[in-house]
């Protein structure tokens, strides 16, 4: 009898606190006033997201970007992202076989609660195959296309449940990318 009760005080105790650890995670990341993400995190966001294809020049050509790569460069500051490219003409799909590397700051965007990409430059373009000038005109499409993704396309969602741990009075600031981490910091 004697031991029914200990274990169900036991219970009765341990219920909430195990109830608690699953908000523990988020409830602590943002008590230092700021949260981290690894690039493993932003890979699985990404790969739920690509391949994505999107028209250029009112249609004429289309841009695919699939296969995403992210990764932080030791001692860098920066995210890159390695992705392949393919391009199509009128109406058709180019098969992804070009590469496309790019190297970018991370923003915060209030309106989408993600992470965008801030002031992207192009390191890498190659299509195999291609001719140099069609190969410049490319480049041309592909930075348009990178400018607009920066403006509308989250790299990395904030999830509801995070934003909705932030402290009282208190808003994301500034996002750093360093020591292989993207870190969130909380405005005061």
């Amino acid at each position: 009898m004697l031991r029914h009760t200990i274990a169900r005080c036991a219970a009765a105790c341990l219920l909430p606190l195990l109830a608690a650890c699953s908000t523990l995670g988020a409830v602590s990341a943002w008590l230092n006033d700021q949260v981290s993400f690894t690039p493993p995190q932003l890979q699985r966001h990404l790969d739920r997201r690509f391949p994505r294809s999107f028209d250029r020049l009112g249609g004429l050509v289309s841009v695919t970007l699939a296969n995403p790569r992210v990764s932080i460069p030791a001692g860098g500051d920066r995210l890159r992202l390695d992705f392949d490219v393919g391009f199509g003409a009128l109406g058709s799909r180019g098969e992804p076989g070009g590469r496309l590397s790019l190297e970018s700051s991370l923003r915060y965007d209030p309106r989408t609660h993600g992470l965008h990409l801030d002031a992207p430059e192009l390191l890498q373009f190659d299509l195999p195959g291609q001719g140099a000038l069609l190969q410049g005109g490319a480049r041309g499409i592909v930075n348009g296309l990178l400018a607009e993704i920066a403006r509308q396309e989250p790299v990395y969602v904030l999830d509801d449940s995070l934003l909705s741990k932030l402290p009282a009075g208190r808003r994301i600031g500034d996002v750093d990318i360093g020591r292989g981490v993207v870190v969130v910091h909380l405005d005061r």
